[in-house]
């Protein structure tokens, strides 16, 4: 299992209170919760960066061949 840290963020006061009175096991679920939302996020960026590199490597790939190059030169080349 990944090493924990903590963090601050900021909640309305309501919101801080409610935590606060929460039982350990609640404030662990919400923990949970709120890690799990954020591993999501970190995902989807990694999946959109991938996709724009993806999309950039093919208009990349569409321009060499529209000017000439083929699996041949770059052989030939590299």
């Amino acid at each position: 299992m990944a090493t924990r840290e903590e963090i601050t963020i900021k909640v309305p006061s309501e919101i801080a209170e409610a935590y606060r009175q929460a039982t350990k096991e609640e404030q662990e679920q919400i923990q949970l919760k709120f890690a799990s939302i954020m591993q999501l996020k970190l995902f989807n960026s990694r999946q959109d960066a991938v996709q724009h590199l993806r999309n950039m490597m093919d208009e990349v790939s569409k321009e060499a061949q529209a000017q000439g190059l083929t699996p041949e030169i770059l052989d030939s080349i590299l």
